[in-house]
Parts: C-alpha cells; structure tokens; sequence
C-alpha cells in the first residue's frame, strides 16, 4: 500500500544546528510532500526557526537532558506523555527520533501513542563520547532498539555499534549538491581571514570540539610548514551548539607555541562554509573515528582531495588514492606526508578532487537519501 499525504513528527532535541539537523532539514525537505507531511517536535532555537522558514510544521516541546537524579523518571514520564500527545493530536503515522535523547523521549512516546518508533542512530555511543561504561551504554542501546520498529545508521560504522542488526538499515547521510558544485568565488574568504591570493590553503572544518581533532590538525600543520613555508592553513568551526569549555583558547595557545601566528587562521563559526571549501586546495579530516562526516561529503562534492585517517565511516566515504589520501589512524606524521604529497602535485589535486566530486553525485545525494527513507517510512507505516 503506498501511503497519500502521511504525517510523520520528526523529533529532535538541539536548539542550535549541528550535522544532524542539518541532515535532518535535508531530508524533510526532499521527501516527497505529496506522500509525506514533514511535522518537527523540538525545543524553539536556530533549528525550529529554520524549520520554519522552509514551511515544516513545528511543534514546542522541551526534552531535558536525562541525568542521574530523583528527577529522572518524572521529567521522562512527563515530556513522554506530552510528545504522546503531540504525535496523537497531529494524527502522526511515525515517531522519529533523529538524537539519542529524542529517541530516549520518543520511545515512550510512542508506546503511549500506539506509533511505530523510528531511531535513527548518528552516533556510535548514547553518550556525546566513549563511554565510561560500555555495559550501560550495550543496554541502553537493547532498550531502544527493542523498542522500535525499525533503526536507521548513518554508517556501516554506526551500524557496527548497534545490537539489533536485523532491524537496521544503513542509509548515507546525502546533501544538496545543487550548492556545492558551482563553486562562489573564494577571494572574498582569503581576503576576511588575510590569506593571500596564491598561496596553498590547507584547511579543516568542524565544531570546536577535541574529538574533531583541532589539536591533532594544529601538530599536522607544524610538520607541513618545515617543507611548506608558504603555505597557509585555516580552521573553520566554533560551538554552534554552546557547549562550554576552554578548548579554543587551549588551541591558540598551542598555536602559538607553534609559532603559527599569521598562517594558521581561526575563522569561528561560519552559517555558509562553502567559501572556504572552494578556497582550500586540500581539505583534512583529523578527528576521532566519526559516525558519517558529513564534511567531508561537502568537501568532496567541492571538488576537493580529502586527506584522513583511515577509521569510522571515512573508508565508506573517500575512496583512498581516488578521491582522497587516508592514513593510520593517530598517525599525525603520515597526515602531513599525505597533505605535502599533494601540495607539491597539482595534478594529483585536479585528479583525486574531480574523482571526488564524481564520488559525491553518484553516492551522496539528498534526493537518492530520501528515497532511502521514504522506502523504510513506507515499510514501517504500512506494516503498523
């Protein structure tokens, strides 16, 4: 039975914007409206005003993150039943969790409600970082996938993590790729950041956060410039999200001891970084093992050789030695090697960063990822 017009209320937890809710836009953007109404449940912030803006119904609802107190399972039970409530009086044929706390909330919230649960997993672990507690993290991670209908992971690498693998399907993150391979010009990016006209730009982009590998980046840089002096080097990223730390100034700290000042630039937060894609020459990926890496897709269908290390989802993303160079993982020396090798190859540039963006278009595009998705709502939603 192929459904007419179903609503589904996606749900997330985030006020700001990170690669999950960009993701998320996406992807109830490209559904086919004629098939699927996009509802969002989330918190009012940066992603339910964009929400907005592109005509998707919203719904207010907070979801308190779930700490170990008394008040635990009063705020679950409380915010559970009121996105019930939600979900029944917008007659949602789904619930879709696109978080690990949405999908702590959602889970009940659709027992209540006699929906399918969907779980759409971003993430290797419950928590933000490895846990302290791998049994926990195991159970929790059984709990909800008994309790839903069905799970969808951003990565055979995120799939790896789950206990339930009969019920998951892995679907690619996608992007519009409409905005990436008209590439905007790139002199206006050099000039804000004072980064000249020819020189070689190396450059990564992501939160500010330690798993996304500043740090480990900032060390690259110092080995690049013993063979690379002209080259600049330029970290794109701030805390979107707000979270709370001294890492930034820990970073130019290290900077500096680096003696990197005036050719490794901070930008901060940027809302559009397609700019400074178009204005590197190789884009690097230095974190911990991610889930999917949405960035990187970005920077491939930018036209860009992707230097990284070879673990979580980025052996499923850059085809090594075709659209980009992966290295052992921690292997900070061998990043450099890889970034100089190709500094000092243009060609090879122009090769791995077409094959990229060849890559990119036949794999990673938001129409083909919503295709994927409406198949698994259709599945969920006929079969309740």
């Amino acid at each position: 039975m192929v459904t007419q017009n179903a609503p589904i209320l996606f749900v997330d937890h985030a006020t700001g914007m990170g690669g999950a809710e960009h993701s998320l836009l996406l992807l109830m953007q490209h559904l086919d409206p004629i098939q699927w109404q996009s509802h969002l449940a989330c918190p009012d912030g940066e992603l339910a005003r964009q929400a907005r803006e592109l005509g998707i119904t919203w719904h207010s609802i907070s979801l308190p993150q779930l700490r170990r107190s008394w008040q635990f399972a009063q705020d679950w039970r409380h915010f559970s039943h009121e996105l019930a409530r939600t979900a029944k009086t917008m007659g949602a044929t789904a619930v879709y969790a696109n978080t690990v706390r949405a999908a702590l909330y959602s889970m009940g919230a659709a027992r209540v409600a006699k929906r399918p649960f969907i779980w759409h997993m971003r993430d290797f672990w419950l928590s933000e970082t490895a846990p302290r507690f791998g049994v926990a993290d195991w159970a929790g991670k059984w709990l909800l996938c008994r309790s839903a209908a069905q799970l969808i992971a951003n990565s055979a690498a995120t799939a790896s993590h789950l206990p339930c693998g009969e019920k998951t399907a892995v679907v690619h993150n996608g992007i519009d790729l409409t905005r990436f391979t008209q590439a905007p010009d790139d002199r206006e990016f050099r000039q804000a950041f004072g980064i000249p006209a020819d020189a070689p730009l190396v450059g990564m982009v992501g939160r500010l956060r330690p798993w996304k590998g500043q740090h480990r980046f900032i060390e690259m840089v110092a080995l690049v410039r013993q063979a690379q002096p002209e080259a600049h080097f330029v970290i794109v990223g701030g805390a979107p999200l707000g979270e709370p730390d001294d890492y930034s100034a820990q970073l130019r700290q290290q900077a500096a001891a680096h003696n990197l000042n005036g050719h490794l630039h901070f930008t901060g937060h940027l809302s559009d970084v397609r700019p400074a894609l178009a204005a590197l020459d190789v884009f690097v990926h230095p974190g911990d093992p991610e889930p999917f890496g949405l960035v990187n897709i970005e920077a491939m269908a930018s036209g860009k050789p992707v230097v990284a290390f070879a673990h979580g989802a980025l052996p499923e993303i850059v085809a090594d030695g075709q659209t980009g160079l992966l290295v052992l993982p921690e292997n900070i020396a061998a990043l450099a090697n890889a970034v100089s090798q190709l500094l000092t190859d243009p060609t090879a540039r122009q090769r791995l960063g077409q094959a990229g963006q060849c890559r990119a278009m036949e794999q990673f595009s938001i129409d083909e990822t919503a295709v994927r998705i409406a198949q698994i709502l259709q599945k969920t939603v006929g079969g309740a």
